[in-house]
């Protein structure tokens, strides 16, 4: 598994003209160092602004020329001036928060039951230790790119190095954090009767206990690290390739169909509004939903490799009232998979794949609520 990664925070300020809003030969005003300044901080939260492929992040305030804003500029902010303005950062922040406590919080209880199912009051069992992954995962991704050559982003001008290196380091970051990651993920499906309130570093306790193989009871079946290098870094690049071109197809067919909707005067700034966010969180549903459901069978591989060996037990789903070790004998990933097909045959691949659906559904359930409501909002106040 892997987090499903909002892009970020900063950029909720920002009420600058975009790169797409000048006109046929405008220029950005401010001086060339201040062009020169203009820096990408991924992550960036899903509609915390409306980015797009390749563009870069202006410092607060630059773009906008001295003295009021340009002509495009006015036309987005509609009649209310200074006013729709400041709607247009709240409508930001407010979707962009709503798709963090989609994609994280929300989100959670799905992926246990994805690992295993449990009762209700497990459901979010675990989440502490998936945002501390997800922070280990962005910060060694931020250090990694910052001492070495390889590129955390592809500009417009993209060769087949480029993309080379920012896969590698993708890979590199996910091997990074692999130790962690089977913590975390052993905190899921662990059984709650045999085990006590994990604390909020225990997984990164447990994490570096894995590597240096010491605090942590395992059995000889656990695999080395090493065993488990290359299932994970391969599911982390196939999840994040498969996500991104799905993403950069959606919003190409999403930007043409708005492209053909002219919208009324009167709605113009309300549909501005929607067009510049939605768009983009559409996408990131998409992108996340192709990329689980095309991996589904390689994460279950994945799961089960970590899982063995570290004396983990889980809840009797089937009877209700007891609790089972884990006590599988893979080799390796091969192995793995021959195992799975021989003894549970192709739907073996895929238990608890309902839980996939059941994630997704509400997921687009809290989006199309949350444009209901910033809709009804925004028609409002205009």
């Amino acid at each position: 598994m892997h987090p499903r990664r909002p892009d970020g925070f900063d950029g909720f300020g920002y009420g600058g003209v975009g790169r797409d809003e000048l006109g046929p030969g405008s220029r950005p005003s401010g001086s060339g160092s201040e062009l020169g300044s203009w820096v990408t901080s991924p992550p960036d939260i899903p509609g915390s602004r409306n980015l797009h492929w390749g563009e870069k992040t202006p410092p607060y305030g630059a773009g906008t020329p001295p003295g009021g804003a340009g002509p495009n500029e006015e036309a987005n902010l509609g009649a209310g001036g200074p006013r729709a303005e400041q709607l247009n950062r709240f409508a930001g922040f407010g979707i962009g928060l709503a798709s963090l406590f989609t994609e994280n919080v929300l989100a959670h209880p799905c992926i246990v039951l994805r690992r295993q199912c449990q009762g209700p009051r497990a459901l979010w069992k675990g989440m502490g230790s998936s945002f501390i992954v997800q922070g280990i995962t962005l910060g060694t991704e931020g250090i990694i790119s910052e001492f070495t050559p390889l590129p955390r982003e592809l500009s417009h001008k993209w060769n087949l190095k480029q993309i080379g290196g920012h896969l590698l380091l993708k890979g590199l970051t996910h091997v990074i954090a692999m130790p962690f990651y089977s913590a975390s993920l052993i905190e899921t499906v662990q059984s709650e009767i045999i085990r006590d309130n994990p604390g909020i570093l225990d997984c990164v306790k447990e994490g570096i206990g894995r590597v240096v193989g010491l605090g942590v009871p395992h059995s000889k079946r656990l695999l080395p690290l090493m065993v488990l290098t290359f299932p994970t870094a391969l599911h982390g690049v196939l999840h994040y390739v498969i996500s991104s071109i799905v993403r950069k197809l959606v919003m190409f067919f999403l930007k043409r169909d708005n492209s053909h909707s002219l919208p009324s005067e009167s709605s113009t700034s309300v549909q501005s509004m929607l067009d510049a966010y939605f768009p983009e969180l559409i996408a990131s549903f998409a992108a996340s939903l192709c990329a689980d459901v095309m991996l589904y069978p390689l994460e279950t591989v994945l799961h089960r490799l970590h899982i063995q060996g570290t004396r983990t037990i889980i809840d009797n789903t089937d009877l209700g009232y007891e609790v089972l070790p884990i006590n599988t004998q893979y080799e390796g990933m091969k192995d793995c998979i021959n195992t799975i097909k021989r003894e549970e045959g192709m739907q073996g691949f895929y238990k608890g794949f309902g839980a996939v659906i059941v994630q997704y559904t509400l997921h687009m359930a809290v989006l199309q609520l949350t444009k209901i409501i910033y809709s009804t909002l925004l028609q409002n106040v205009s």
